[in-house]
């Protein structure tokens, strides 16, 4: 059987500090977020925002998993780099 996932596909995940949940962001996206940071380090008063997917628990694994059921919208200024090490 054939796998339905794209191969280069990459997320790079974000807590979002508000509903501290973690956010998987695209590559592309990712790239719109660095260069908003670095243009506005410290602007709390934004509004743009960046599309992206939830991490959820998985209970028959118990771990984390990417739902890409629903996509949802989240402000840049409450996003921070998740460090995944």
């Amino acid at each position: 059987m054939k796998s339905i996932a794209a191969k280069n596909r990459a997320e790079v995940i974000y807590e979002h500090t508000g509903l501290s949940v973690l956010v998987a962001i695209s590559q592309e996206n990712n790239c719109t977020v660095k260069a908003f940071q670095k243009k506005h380090p410290k602007n709390k008063k934004s509004t743009e925002k960046i599309s992206g997917f939830k991490l959820v628990v998985d209970q028959e694994f118990g771990s984390l998993k990417i739902d890409f059921s629903e996509s949802f919208d989240f402000l840049i200024k409450d996003l921070k780099l998740f460090p995944l090490k």
